[in-house]
């Protein structure tokens, strides 16, 4: 099962995104590190924890449909020990706001992610 998710299609989104950022960082090493050093403090422990942070995070991957930070972020938020129950009800919460499309990966991108997510950490 193990070679299944290595080449699973939400594992070759994530490495599709690493090497991405990886050849940005070798092309751009001023910008990247700008970014990453942005991003590293926005994400990390302050008034809201790590894991609320990622919860926001996927919910703003969700409303924008992007499905390589819908990915991350789910990753993020399994990562921070989000439930299943706290990730579906960031799901719900944008649904309400970005409707049908938001619901959509919600109920598709999301639940793959938990299903794959869970079963690597067992």
């Amino acid at each position: 099962m193990e070679n299944h998710m290595e080449s699973s299609p939400i594992q070759q989104a994530l490495k599709e995104y690493k090497a991405g950022l990886g050849q940005f960082t070798k092309q751009m090493p001023e910008i990247a590190g700008k970014y990453n050093e942005f991003t590293g403090a926005c994400f990390s422990e302050g008034k809201l924890s790590q894991k609320e942070k990622q919860l926001i995070a996927l919910g703003i991957s969700l409303y924008s449909q992007d499905e390589y930070c819908i990915i991350y972020h789910m990753k993020g938020c399994i990562d921070q020990g989000c439930t299943q129950e706290e990730i579906l009800e960031a799901v719900g919460v944008t649904g309400a706001f970005g409707g049908g499309a938001a619901m959509s990966q919600g109920v598709t991108l999301v639940e793959q992610c938990l299903e794959e997510f869970n079963a690597q950490a067992h």
